[in-house]
């Protein structure tokens, strides 16, 4: 009997998840066709623009709606946003914009594309209002541009200066008695420091000391061009730490007012002259991504490419680089005759040094078909740099992230955890010296610590060759800027490494210049997967990631998917970024 019950259970359980499956499909189904007409603006509509919105390189598309997530629709790609901020610049629907920034989830050089857009919308007499409970100092360089900026009352500006906090293992691992045993070429190669280090090094200090106060002044400069203040007067008040309220706030003028959420709203139905208690025809980027019409569309063809995430080998999964699948995407547009040139957006801080080696390889191959450019998003350094440097033209926000031209490898030895700690002993027996070798169970001989040592040389040297070759540098010069150094897109401008600074649309308009096309149509990859894919494959996904976040919080869910990463480089030489740099 006890055990009919339990089959009967496992088959009732199967029962219920396969039903709840099948609702999830239809509820979906039934959206998709339910959402295929384009939805009705109104008039008088207002544009809704929420920098606590993360806004990948591409569209994120959300069948279930509200179902099993808290976002209610899809969120556009960056390049989308910014085409639609563009398209209501004339579109005489879109009265103003609503600029939320009560968090910017955004990275520096994303926000920078935001926020010209932004600039560009303003010369059309259209409004836009920012209004944050306490806004952050990222979300700041945003809506400073607004024409009127508002505070919570009790809330206020973060304007104390920007940091770059990381954490080190060292103690953890020599505590937990495991050796990293780490060969890196390049001073500044600062990926491997959190295994090896128990603070910065001098070199990595310097590196990020100057990205910072490059991105700060920025942030000032911006500042003071948009409020009409004193760079001066800006870094005083943060050195001396004057904006501590939100009256301090409006008084230094980095706001126009202090009100509350419905006071701000009270003042866009004054804006729009409607009636105190009339309603506001809030449009989300949502929403208006499936109204406007805003991408262009002409005779002639470019291909554009995201690549968005960590450079793997094989085919990777959907937020990898995978090189298998890019270099199949980039082959697929050389070879397309209707593509009259290829752009390549890329946001990545690396991963593989042969995936990047192979990804390389197909970008020389295709530029010898037709014109391949390149565009740098928040991140374009270490694999990232090293597999567009032969690109005809590469492009770089100034807040861009780039070089980083080194390599590493990192091989764990667990001998001694497992024996002391778990009690669990290796033994084996060989044919040859190097068989088996690296292995978690024993430590690497002098010999084999000098041969993982020449690879690393070695594939630093093809790295800066291939840097001296594309950019038609010396490689000495090349050794002198690389050795792991990070740089913006503003210093890799004076150095040679990005040939322009400009956003993905300036990228575009070259690629339509050297391609000799007039008007366009972009046909972008990788393609949208249906939404029976999406479903099927998002939903455990999305449901395993809220899991963790609700036991971790968001920093420890970074510091997990971190150690996740850092399992998978053990014995392959990386070409990548330090673990995570988060910049506050």
């Amino acid at each position: 009997m006890q055990g009919f019950f339990k089959s009967f259970f496992a088959v009732l359980s199967a029962l219920v998840v396969f039903t709840v499956l099948v609702v999830l499909i239809l509820v979906a189904l039934l959206k998709g066709l339910s959402s295929s007409k384009k939805p009705s603006l109104g008039e008088r509509a207002v544009l809704v623009v929420d920098l606590s919105q993360s806004f990948l390189e591409q569209a994120r598309s959300n069948p279930l709606g509200g179902l099993v997530s808290d976002e209610e629709e899809d969120v556009p790609g960056l390049y989308d946003l910014i085409r639609m901020i563009r398209y209501a610049k004339e579109d005489s629907v879109i009265k103003g914009i609503f600029l939320k920034c009560n968090a910017n989830a955004n990275g520096f050089a994303g926000s920078e594309e935001i926020r010209d857009a932004l600039l560009d919308f303003k010369k059309s007499g259209k409004f836009i209002y920012a209004y944050g409970e306490v806004i952050p100092q990222k979300a700041y360089y945003v809506a400073n541009i607004a024409n009127r900026i508002y505070c919570n009352p009790k809330g206020g500006v973060e304007w104390k200066g920007l940091s770059i906090e990381e954490s080190f293992l060292k103690g953890t691992l020599q505590k937990l008695e495991i050796d990293p045993q780490i060969f890196y070429a390049g001073k500044f190669k600062s990926a491997t420091e959190p295994l090896r280090e128990d603070r910065m090094t001098d070199a990595n200090r310097l590196q990020l000391t100057e990205l910072l106060n490059g991105l700060f002044n920025r942030l000032l400069y911006s500042t003071a061009q948009a409020r009409g203040l004193d760079t001066a007067v800006l870094r005083k008040c943060v050195n001396a730490q004057l904006i501590r309220y939100a009256s301090d706030a409006l008084n230094y003028k980095l706001v126009d007012g202090l009100e509350y959420d419905d006071q701000v709203k009270d003042g866009i139905r004054s804006a729009l002259k409607l009636k105190p208690h009339d309603p506001i025809n809030f449009i989300s980027a949502g929403k208006y991504a499936k109204a406007a019409d805003y991408k262009t569309y002409g005779k002639g063809r470019i291909a554009l490419i995201y690549a968005q995430g960590d450079i793997v080998d094989g085919k990777g999964e959907k937020e990898d680089i995978g090189a298998d699948t890019y270099t199949w995407l980039i082959r697929k547009a050389s070879y397309d005759a209707a593509i009259s040139a290829i752009v390549i957006r890329i946001n990545s801080g690396g991963g593989s040094s042969m995936a990047s080696e192979n990804l390389w390889r197909e970008i020389s191959i295709a530029k010898k078909e037709k014109p391949v450019i390149v565009s740098f998003g928040d991140v374009a350094a270490s694999g990232g740099y090293y597999m567009s440097c032969n690109a005809d033209s590469i492009f770089a926000d100034p807040n861009t992230i780039t070089g980083s031209i080194g390599v590493f490898s990192v091989i764990l030895n667990l001998k001694d955890l497992f024996k002391d700690k778990l009690g669990v002993t290796f033994d084996r027996v060989r044919t040859a010296p190097g068989a088996g070798v690296p292995s978690i169970g024993e430590p690497l001989s002098a010999m084999q610590k000098m041969y993982f040592q020449n690879e690393v040389d070695s594939i630093y040297h093809d790295f800066k060759t291939r840097v001296a070759d594309g950019r038609k540098k010396d490689i000495g010069y090349v050794d002198s800027i690389g050795q792991g150094r990070i740089w913006s897109g503003e210093n890799g401008l004076g150095l040679g490494l990005v040939d322009r600074l400009g956003g993905l649309q300036d990228a575009i308009d070259c690629a339509a210049r050297m391609g000799k096309t007039g008007a366009y149509t972009l046909k972008e990859y990788p393609e949208p997967r249906s939404w029976l894919d999406i479903l099927l494959g998002d939903y455990k996904t999305t449901t395993r990631i809220r899991a963790v976040k609700e036991e971790l919080g968001e920093d420890g869910y970074r510091t997990y998917i971190s150690i996740k990463k850092a399992k998978t480089w053990t014995g392959i030489p990386q070409t990548r970024l330090p673990f995570d740099m988060s910049i506050e």
